[in-house]
């Protein structure tokens, strides 16, 4: 199966927990931040995707148990500048806030420098 149509396919078969997850990453209801879902990204699909944040979040069940292969795939993204969260099932089904919190502390880009920039004339009297 071609990647955009593997990635279609997951995407109407979702797990209970990747459809939870999917609620509240959906339509900007996470604080206005905008995800994507089932995205191919070289020869992966990834669960979750912010682009501007460079975030990657994957809604994991017990096939995942430390598995090579997601190693591997984990490295391949961080390479492509991403972090990556991964959550297990449960806590997205048992704990749902805390995810929510996790991933928005990790999509909250840092404050400004409070240090003025000479190079634009600020901090000069």
């Amino acid at each position: 199966m071609e990647q955009r149509e593997f990635a279609k396919h997951l995407r109407h078969h979702m797990t209970e927990s990747e459809t939870r997850l999917w609620q509240y990453l959906r339509a900007h209801r996470l604080n206005g931040e905008k995800f994507r879902r089932q995205q191919p990204m070289g020869f992966y699909v990834v669960d979750f995707v912010h682009f501007g944040a460079r975030l990657i979040v994957e809604a994991d069940g017990g096939q995942h148990n430390d598995a090579p292969r997601d190693e591997s795939r984990d490295a391949w993204l961080r390479a492509q500048g991403f972090k990556v969260l991964r959550f297990w099932n449960n806590e997205i089904m048992n704990n749902l806030e805390g995810v929510l919190e996790t991933i928005m502390a990790a999509v909250t880009l840092p404050p400004l420098s409070p240090n003025p920039s000479p190079a634009r004339g600020e901090g000069k009297n």
